[in-house]
């Protein structure tokens, strides 16, 4: 799983990835291709901007504490390492505030608030699906476009997810959507019989994120003749002991058991399966990204687990490279996971369309939005994530989730 990008990006990495060496920064550049007379229009305004010391103030929410802040932190950390490289370019700048949502719908909108009475203009809308759901309508009202790295459920860009209909329409997605994953893990193991041949699913069933990758798992299952024995479920009353969902998954000769859930009860499972000498393939999504640094957790337990992922650190393109080494540069040797990357990515992606429509600090953000909605919906961007994405009217990219496996304590790419 190796990927080619455009090299005027890997070098402005490396040029600036001094800047990580006192903090969580780093370097780069984004991936724009527009015609010439309207790039140096736009590389004059935003030149304008930065002779003003004008900045475009980029919001958004994410767990930065509590159970999920393995994915919030590698948020933070990687925006903040593409706003550093973006703004050291001397054109368009940018002005970033996180903050904490601690995973909690309540605590989201309470976060929304303080962005928009900070003078937001442009956001990452929130980390995690259950929080994106709950301030998407704001955003839709108050005309504020966003853009979330890792908010993979329909409901954070649809009114009504059921029947994936009600577009907000500038809300968008740097992630592949929940139903890509589960159709796309269901096709992988269709496609790979050696990992086994029954099917164990245990989900969370009050959670958007999972119950979404669940369903569409199951019908393309079907569709491809991908044997599901058991489906187990849980919900936050009962998410500590999973020896009843794996007992009866082992009982019902699974031999592959699909995670569609987040690291922490993840890893719960593979410890108690561990316990009960049950040895099945683990095949998970990008929730599970981030359990190899989680406090507490035996990480030779997850050898051999597979997951869906557009990004692999050990990717050997000159861009991933660099920016690995900026990441593990700022956060004291830490690997980044794919959250970390959509988050890059979508910082390079604001600017590019921010340089494509001439977007200035001093705009409104509903005419920015309207700018962004127009550049997003017919741009093609490049990044670590993957190359040549777009995205349909209603803010879903097209992009395609792959495969690693986690050997020797690291996530390693399959080449199939």
């Amino acid at each position: 799983m190796r990927k080619i990008f455009k090299t005027s990006m890997a070098v402005a990495l490396s040029v600036c990835m001094a800047a990580a060496l006192t903090a969580c920064g780093g370097s780069g550049s984004s991936a724009s291709s527009e015609p010439a007379a309207e790039a140096t229009e736009a590389a004059d305004a935003a030149e304008e901007t930065a002779d003003t010391g004008a900045k475009i103030k980029i919001g958004g929410s994410g767990p930065l504490t509590g159970p999920a802040a393995v994915y919030g932190q590698a948020v933070k950390n990687a925006a903040e390492i593409a706003v550093e490289e973006v703004n050291a370019k001397g054109g368009l700048q940018f002005e970033l505030d996180m903050e904490d949502d601690a995973h909690d719908p309540e605590k989201a909108v309470t976060a929304y608030g303080v962005l928009k009475d900070w003078g937001m203009q442009v956001s990452l809308a929130t980390v995690t699906s259950a929080p994106g759901a709950a301030v998407s309508p704001s955003y839709a009202e108050d005309q504020i476009f966003a853009i979330t790295p890792s908010g993979s459920s329909p409901a954070v860009v649809f009114a009504d997810p059921d029947n994936l209909s009600g577009a907000y329409g500038n809300v968008f997605q740097m992630c592949f959507t929940d139903p890509n994953q589960g159709s796309a893990s269901a096709d992988y193991i269709a496609a790979h019989t050696d990992l086994g041949s029954k099917v164990a699913i245990i989900y969370k069933n009050d959670d958007n994120y999972s119950k979404g990758i669940h369903d569409t798992f199951v019908a393309e299952a079907a569709v491809k003749n991908v044997e599901v024995v058991y489906e187990g479920t849980f919900d936050d009353s009962n998410a500590q002991d999973f020896s009843v969902q794996l007992g009866q998954a082992q009982d019902a000769g699974a031999d592959i058991v699909f995670l569609p859930i987040y690291y922490d009860p993840a890893s719960l499972i593979l410890t108690q399966a561990n316990q009960m000498g049950y040895k099945p393939t683990f095949f998970g999504v990008d929730g599970m990204d981030g359990i190899l640094t989680l406090e507490g957790f035996d990480t030779s337990l997850a050898e051999g687990v597979y997951l869906l992922t557009p990004f692999s650190a050990d990717a050997e393109d000159e861009l991933t490279v660099n920016f690995v080494n900026a990441y593990k540069e700022k956060c004291g040797g830490e690997i980044p996971n794919q959250f970390a990357a959509d988050a890059y990515d979508c910082i390079y992606a604001i600017a590019q369309a921010c340089e494509a429509a001439g977007v200035t600090a001093d705009m409104s953000s509903d005419e920015i939005c309207t700018k962004l909605v127009e550049q997003f919906t017919s741009m093609t961007f490049s990044g670590l994530t993957g190359e040549g994405m777009t995205w349909n009217e209603n803010g879903e990219v097209t992009k395609s989730p792959k495969a690693v496996v986690i050997q020797n304590g690291v996530y390693v790419g399959v080449e199939d």
